[in-house]
């Protein structure tokens, strides 16, 4: 019989790269998921790098961040030049186009296949096996991951993906278990083993989004355990639009009882009091997101902390963004 063979870009990312080739980015919906996957983009994109920034379903959150205009059919843009010397580009996916792609690589149907299409054959094909879609939007992913190992013209340092939100990324990822009752032989299930294969490798790592707050805490925290059996790499957990704060928990308890000082010189002591009051509810606040905190502490991942900022997103706060990630990132970036 003869042995599967191992996709032969499975050797070390390049020691003058990014540690990882492929970042999966994932959080529960509202989190910022999108904007961490744009900034991340950012951070890695230094000294003359090129990243590839995937998104899926043409949702163009990504087009939206960078105020360019519509990803889907445009093949891989230049969404931006960053701060540090690289190039960030985008990518907008869906499963009828990478199913065309699919059918010209394997099956050389060209024409046939956009025919397929017309006649509603893909929209079939993708409902009535969810996993093929999963499978083959993954796909492409893996196609644009691959060609730095490969040593194409058209490569990427790294691509980062948008992925699904945290309650389907274990059943997006797991692309061996989502084609078993599809495919057992073939060029399907010889695809989904050979990106099954690279998503468990050390080229992939997945980074979860999460707000300190109870319900994404908790998806992040459930996901984590549902990742456990693909055995794909979690690289960090990062916290985002949290509260700057530097006062201890010991001082915030005191403000929420009433216990620290304020006083402000020539404010009545009715305003005194006021602002206190309003101070003790933000340390109230305060306290809380660190109580959580100490929650994500438990998984004993590496905590990134993204700042919220008061002014909103645009390209500007994605590379401010992308500076704090790429000094919090050191070891992965290698810039």
């Amino acid at each position: 019989m003869e042995m599967p063979r191992r996709p032969g870009w499975l050797t070390p990312p390049p020691a003058d790269g990014p540690r990882h080739t492929l970042h999966i980015v994932t959080g529960k919906g509202g989190t910022g998921k999108t904007t961490i996957a744009a900034s991340l983009a950012c951070a890695l994109a230094t000294k003359g790098r090129r990243v590839l920034l995937c998104e899926l379903e043409g949702r163009e959150g990504v087009s939206q961040l960078f105020g360019a205009g519509p990803l889907r059919g445009a093949g891989e843009r230049r969404l931006v030049m960053t701060p540090a010397g690289g190039q960030v580009y985008g990518l907008s996916m869906d499963p009828e186009n990478a199913l065309m792609e699919y059918l010209e690589t394997y099956y050389h149907l060209g024409i046939a296949g956009r025919a397929l299409d017309r006649f509603g054959v893909v929209d079939f094909a993708t409902s009535i096996a969810p996993g093929l879609q999963d499978l083959l939007l993954i796909g492409k992913v893996y196609e644009v991951a691959r060609r730095l190992i490969k040593r194409m013209p058209n490569s990427y340092d790294a691509v980062v993906l948008d992925a699904p939100p945290t309650g389907r990324i274990a059943g997006f990822l797991n692309v061996h278990e989502a084609v078993s009752d599809l495919a057992k032989v073939g060029p399907i299930r010889g695809q989904a083993d050979a990106i099954g294969a690279v998503l468990r490798s050390e080229h992939t790592v997945v980074h979860l989004v999460t707000l300190l707050e109870d319900m994404p805490i908790t998806e992040t925290i459930e996901a984590v355990t549902d990742l456990a059996p693909t055995k794909i790499e979690i690289g960090t957990v990062i916290a985002n639009m949290i509260t700057p704060n530097t006062l201890g928990r010991d001082q915030l308890e005191m403000a929420v009882a009433g216990r620290l000082p304020l006083k402000i010189p020539g404010l009545s002591e009715v305003i005194n009091k006021t602002l206190a009051d309003e101070f003790a509810t933000d340390a109230q606040r305060l306290l809380a997101e660190l109580e959580r905190r100490e929650r994500l502490q438990e998984l004993r991942l590496p905590i990134l902390d993204v700042d919220l900022d008061p002014l909103g997103i645009d390209e500007a706060a994605i590379l401010a963004i992308a500076s704090s990630l790429r000094h919090q990132l050191a070891d992965e970036v290698r810039a």
